[in-house]
C-alpha cells in the first residue's frame, strides 16, 4: 500500500519518526526506477528532517524541493514554485513531509483541491507512543485531526513507528501494537505498516513490517 498511490503524504507530531520514513520510502522507490521528488514541508527547524538528507536523497536521483528558509533561523510554512510539480507532473512519484503539526500542514493546504481531485494519494499518519504528547490513544487522535483540518485532506492509513531510537527492542515494538490497533478502530483506518529497525525487523513475528535504515541529524537519535 506504501507505494500505489502517485502520492505518499507523511504527518505525525515531532519526534513521530515520519521524515526518517519519508526519506526510506523515498529511497525505496528510487530503487524501483521510479522519478522521485521529495517535498520538505517540515517548518520545525531543531528537528531532523529531509532536508538533512538533501545530499543522499540527490545522489540517489531524487529530486529535493524544500523551502529557501529550510535550515536558516526563519520559518515560514511555504514551498517554492517548483513544488507545483507535486501535482503538476503525473509521471512523478512525490514523497511529501508534511510537518510536525498543523503549521506543516498549512503549507500543504494549497495543494489540497488538486491532490484530492487527482485522487492519487495516501496520507500517512505516523505515530510513535513513546514519545511524550502522542502516548495515549486521545492524544494520537488530537494530533490527526488538527493535521487533517489544516491540510484539508483526510488520512488514509497509519504507520505504527513507535520507537524509542537505537535503543529499541523487539519487546518495544511488540507493545505499540495494541496502541495502534487501538487507534485503527476508533479511526477506521489501516495499520499500513510496523516499522522496524532493519537488524530487528526479521524478529518480528507482524504482518506488514516495513524495515527502515535510521537517518537522524548527528547527535539525534530519532527514527
Amino acid at each position: 500500500m506504501l507505494g500505489s498511490k502517485r502520492i505518499a503524504l507523511f504527518a505525525g507530531h515531532y519526534g513521530s519518526g515520519k521524515t526518517n520514513i519519508a526519506v526510506n520510502m523515498a529511497l525505496i522507490l528510487r530503487q524501483k526506477g521510479l522519478s522521485v521528488a521529495v517535498a520538505d514541508l517540515d517548518i520545525v527547524n531543531p528537528y531532523f528532517r529531509t532536508k538533512d538528507s538533501a545530499a543522499e536523497l540527490e545522489a540517489a536521483g531524487i529530486r529535493m524541493i524544500s523551502s529557501i528558509y529550510a535550515n536558516s533561523n526563519v520559518d515560514v510554512p511555504a514551498l517554492p514554485g517548483e513544488a507545483y510539480a507535486i501535482i503538476d507532473d503525473r509521471e512523478l512519484y512525490a514523497v511529501v513531509d508534511v510537518g510536525g503539526d498543523d503549521r506543516g500542514a498549512l503549507a500543504l493546504g494549497r495543494y489540497a483541491p488538486a491532490i484530492l481531485e487527482e485522487n492519487n494519494y495516501n496520507a500517512y499518519l505516523v505515530i510513535n507512543k513513546y514519545r511524550p504528547l502522542t502516548r495515549t490513544v486521545e492524544d494520537a487522535l488530537a494530533v490527526m485531526c488538527e493535521v487533517e483540518t489544516a491540510a484539508g485532506l483526510p488520512f488514509t492509513g497509519i504507520i505504527n513507528n513507535s520507537n524509542i531510537g537505537a535503543d529499541t527492542t523487539v519487546e518495544d515494538i511488540y507493545a505499540s501494537v495494541p496502541f495502534a490497533e487501538e487507534l485503527s478502530r476508533i479511526t477506521k483506518l489501516p495499520v499500513v505498516a510496523v516499522t522496524a529497525r532493519d537488524d530487528l525487523a526479521a524478529e518480528l513475528k507482524l504482518e506488514n513490517v516495513l524495515p527502515i535504515t535510521l537517518h537522524y541529524k548527528p547527535g539525534w537519535a530519532i527514527w
